[in-house]
């Protein structure tokens, strides 16, 4: 029982406990995570009592600079400085506006609200013999009026704002005296404001005073030009705060009851290889940022390791009593984050050659196994929008976003102690350095009305809502679906193109061998020696090209296979009469091969290529599709391709993804009668003989709104739609013709902005050529974007639409440039295509995702196709969408780069992870639930291209039959009356 009980101790202690040093393991540690899974987004809620805080800092937000008895700060000297050209003379004006911000708390609905004290406004020169009692009374008046409200305030003492005073007289932190100075201010708050308040930071961001301060000259006071006072600055602010911490616990803490602590700010810092000496770098830069004020705090009274050997002489020396004194000073992790000068660290140096990033959860964690797992109350975090943002901050939201769930995670997944969490912050105000140039707040103040008014962003409606939900609690449509598709589902893969080899590679060598028979059984070619040139008729069986690939895209065990013709190589004038027909025959054979193994071709006519024309020259030369000619001419194509491969096709595609935005309306118009054409065509001329079927792709990528709180929000994204989707679906799907909306919009911008967005007219006879040109609905859809109707990033705002486009920083990113994985975008889509066109059967025709091509185990891409095609059976098993099939993009990387399921080594062809997975997926059908009985759908009949005649026109079969078996019974009868006659005749 002993030895057991000694056992469990040791396992637990090795769990908890951490040398120092021991965060020089968390880049290792998150190296081995499986991804992307681990970068999923995370659906769960924040554990019982969390603390949900919002903060401001005095200078910031206070103004009344010099009302009521308060004395100037070193940022009132600081700003009517150098080059300056605002002040936080007035900030948000919460001194004058107390009311104002506990309503903002109270709509927000935190727990905590973090403000700090503006020293000089309580003691006016720094010292308590210039008490304030103004001063006072306004933080008594804030500090009543939370308690009212049931909001606990957390109390920074020094915010960066240090009396003038202080500094002019002692030269600020730079002496030792203010240790003392400091403790007498602290003791006078203690004594004062104690008995409300739970929860003290005595210091914020020390690196930032004593590095920027003090040593850039970036922030206040902006002395620099001694490289070596920043360090003993920051040694001072040790000591100061420990002098402060030991008062309260000798004094006030026992009647009090609350917690005191530093807020230390960091960076995170990645590796930039995967060596271990990198990652020894960042433990470095961590440790001159984070690590010089939390290990002496946390671990030994003392400077880190990596801060001594390089600095050597230079970094002040703690005495034996004083790292005493200053080791385990601190209560609980004060940890700030963001966009603070402690992430854009300025001096390179700091960096030691690595990556800076943003990654909360990895440096929550360093900080859990650096020092032995504190509790840890995140005190400041969030991002900022720019200063023209108003209250659509939809960057600083999804940040926040980010932040919170990297949160969650780290408490979840890694069991880091976090207590609390701070949005920084409550209003807009002076932001330091940058001045008015961000805006950080929850709240929008119109600097430019008189009483300042505040206003609710949307960051402040969306902390609001998580604070309300305590998370992001899961909720059904976030779960995985089990079930299956349908029996006839598609089970596709798709390829832009396929590899064209005109040339037959079996019989093709006329040179006669011999066979080495006693010797080593080797084939040895005769020299000078022909067989005579033979008659044979080339099979499609000849092309090793097309067997390849045939057997590649078996291998899969997909029921159907996607590829597009070469227009301008099949017909390279334009003119029919100008056909390859050894190209045509090639593409004939290939189509063939594939029903031989009952793989269903779906072959498309033209392929849209961007800004890389895919027309014949002559047609590109003579005006393109802007011309009837082209479009007459591509009917034309069409109906060679219907003629000469409809046998074997039973799925065509006349236009793939024509609805490209850059196109310009009257192209996508002469698209639309083109595809129309085409369409009626196939259905008048072929489909009584082939019953097959046709219609076109659309690209569909999916467009969220940004928030969605009413429903104003909805619109540009319902407009972008319109734009990118209904432009041609509803013309073909719905009325005959454009979307209103879309037609409404570019006539309201050309009266306003003197634009010329013309977008054609369709004469009722083109309306009744276009409309119902369909079989089916088609869509590529690849991943989703975000907008709403404001203007944050001028590289990413589309002016023709009038919205901002953003991605969610939650979502996992793709190599491919604004390409994020959001699986739950393709149900919507299908859901949108079923709400305008009910019961429409739709094709996913191409969903897949770019990787490194050298990634054969390409674990995103298989996280990608499980995810989508579960959203896809949502669609069609919760949301009653006529879902038909579902196409992998792509087949291989030699035509489609990155987004193969085959990969290749110089010549060798290797299968990717995904391509098991994905024959898995086609086996179940889906996703049956654990234990049910497995449903074996029936195999389709074996394709036999002999049976077409008789299936397919029956009355030409009947006769052909019975004509056949005339000849053979005349035959039957010839050859016995000829042999009965030559053995009576022997006789």
């Amino acid at each position: 029982m002993k030895v057991t009980w000694i056992f469990w101790t040791l396992v637990l202690f090795s769990e908890t406990a951490a040398d120092p040093g021991a965060g020089l393991r968390t880049w290792d540690r998150f190296s081995k995570l499986p991804y992307p899974g681990d970068k999923a987004f995370l659906y769960d809620i924040f554990p019982d009592k969390f603390m949900w805080s919002v903060g401001t800092a005095a200078y910031s937000v206070e103004g009344a600079w010099e009302k009521d008895g308060k004395g100037k700060s070193i940022w009132d000297t600081f700003t009517r400085g150098g080059t300056r050209v605002s002040r936080g003379d007035v900030g948000s004006d919460s001194y004058h506006n107390i009311q104002a911000d506990l309503r903002a708390l109270q709509q927000l609905r935190v727990t905590h609200y973090r403000f700090s004290l503006s020293w000089s406004r309580i003691f006016s020169n720094g010292t308590k013999d210039s008490y304030n009692r103004w001063g006072v009374e306004y933080y008594q008046n804030l500090i009543r009026g939370l308690k009212e409200i049931k909001v606990q305030p957390v109390v920074t003492l020094y915010h960066w704002d240090l009396p003038d005073y202080l500094q002019t007289r002692f030269g600020g932190w730079s002496n030792s005296i203010l240790v003392e100075v400091f403790r007498e201010y602290a003791d006078f708050c203690f004594k004062t404001f104690g008995s409300d308040v739970k929860f003290w930071i005595t210091i914020d961001n020390p690196f930032v005073v004593s590095w920027h301060g003090y040593g850039t000259g970036v922030v206040a006071p902006g002395i620099k030009n001694d490289s070596d006072l920043p360090f003993r600055v920051g040694h001072n602010l040790l000591k100061a705060h420990a002098a402060v911490w030991h008062l309260y616990d000798q004094r006030y803490r026992a009647s009090q009851g609350g917690k005191v602590s530093m807020a230390l700010a960091s960076h995170w810092i990645k590796p930039s290889r995967t060596r271990q000496e990198n990652h020894k770098a960042c433990q470095c830069s961590l440790d001159f940022v984070l690590g010089w004020f939390a290990r002496p705090l946390f671990v030994d009274g003392d400077y880190p390791p990596c801060m001594k050997r390089n600095l050597t002489h230079r970094l002040p020396s703690f005495t034996e009593a004083e790292r005493m004194h200053i080791n385990g000073t601190a209560d609980f992790f004060a940890l700030s984050h963001g966009p603070a000068l402690s992430f854009q660290l300025i001096n390179d140096s700091l960096r030691f050659g690595q990556t800076e990033d943003l990654d909360l959860r990895m440096l929550l964690y360093w900080i859990h196994a650096e020092y032995n797992n504190p509790p840890v109350f995140v005190v400041e975090s969030g991002w900022y929008g720019g200063g023209n943002t108003k209250t659509k901050d939809a960057k600083h939201m999804y940040y926040l976003k980010r932040f919170i769930m990297e949160t969650l995670k780290a408490i979840r997944f890694d069991h880091v102690n976090v207590i609390g969490y701070t949005a920084w912050s409550l209003l807009d105000g002076y932001e330091w350095y940058r001045e008015y140039g961000i805006r950080r707040g929850l709240f929008y103040v119109d600097f430019n009305t008189p009483d300042l008014k505040r206003e609710p962003k949307t960051s402040a409606t969306f902390y609001s809502k998580l604070i309300e939900k305590n998370g992001f609690p899961q909720l059904p449509e976030n779960r995985p679906a089990q079930g299956v598709f349908s029996c006839d589902f598609a089970w596709g893969v798709a390829a832009n193109s396929i590899q064209v080899d005109t040339t037959p590679t079996q019989f093709a060598d006329p040179s006669v061998y011999i066979w080495n028979i006693s010797g080593n059984g080797e084939l040895k070619k005769l020299p000078g020696v022909q067989e005579p040139a033979t008659r044979r008729a080339r099979h499609c069986a000849d092309y090793a090209s097309i067997r390849q690939q045939v057997s590649d895209i078996q291998h899969i065990q997909v029921s159907h296979f996607h590829f597009s013709l070469n227009w301008s190589s099949i017909v390279p004038s334009g003119l029919v009469s100008d056909v390859n027909k050894t190209l045509l025959n090639y593409y004939r054979c290939f189509v063939s091969e594939l029903r031989k193994v009952n793989v269903t071709p779906v072959v498309t006519l033209w392929h849209h290529t961007g800004k890389l024309s895919s027309l014949p020259v002559p047609m590109e030369a003579r005006g393109g599709w802007q011309s009837e000619n082209t479009v007459q001419a591509f009917v034309d194509y069409a109906r060679l391709c219907f003629r000469h491969l409809g046998a074997h096709v039973k799925l065509w595609i006349t236009l793939n993804e024509p609805n490209d935005e850059d196109l310009e309306y009257s192209v996508g118009h002469q698209l639309l009668r083109a595809h129309a054409l085409t369409w009626r065509v196939y259905d008048s001329e072929f489909r009584p003989s082939q019953c097959g079927k046709a219609s076109l792709v659309l690209h569909m990528d999916w467009v969220e709104p940004a928030f969605s709180f009413n429903r104003e929000d909805v619109e540009p994204a319902n407009r972008v739609l319109d734009f990118r989707v209904g432009w041609f679906a509803e013309p073909i799907f719905g009325s005959g013709d454009y979307p209103e909306v879309m037609r409404n919009w570019l006539q309201q911008r050309n009266n306003i902005d003197l634009f010329n967005y013309h977008l054609p007219a369709f004469s009722e006879e083109d309306r009744r050529l276009v409309k119902g040109t369909y079989d089916f609905f088609a869509i590529s859809h690849f991943t989703t974007s975000m907008v709403y109707d404001g203007v944050e990033d001028k590289y990413t705002f589309k002016d023709k639409l009038q919205v901002q486009l953003i991605s969610d920083v939650t979502w996992i990113m793709s190599p491919r440039r604004n390409s994020p994985v959001v699986p739950w975008g393709l149900r919507k889509a299908l859901n949108w295509v079923n709400s305008r066109y009910k019961g429409v059967p739709i094709y996913v025709m191409a969903n897949g995702v770019q990787e490194d091509i050298a990634r054969f185990k390409d674990s995103l891409r298989v996280y990608y196709l499980y995810s989508y095609i579960n959203e896809a059976l949502k669609a069609y098993m919760l949301d009653g969408v006529n879902v038909k099939g579902y196409f992998a993009y792509a087949f291989n990387d030699q035509h489609d780069p990155g987004f193969g399921m085959y990969g290749h080594v110089q010549d060798e062809v290797i299968l990717k992870s995904s391509l098991a997975h994905y024959k898995n997926i086609i086996h179940h059908n889906g996703f049956p639930a654990y234990g049910t009985a497995y449903r074996q759908c029936p195999h389709p009949p074996a394709y036999c291209s002999e049976c077409y005649i008789l299936t397919k026109q029956p009355v030409v079969g009947f006769l052909s039959l019975v004509g056949s078996c005339m000849l053979i019974t005349t035959c039957l009868i010839v050859y016995y009356a000829v042999r009965r006659h030559k053995i009576t005749t022997k006789l």
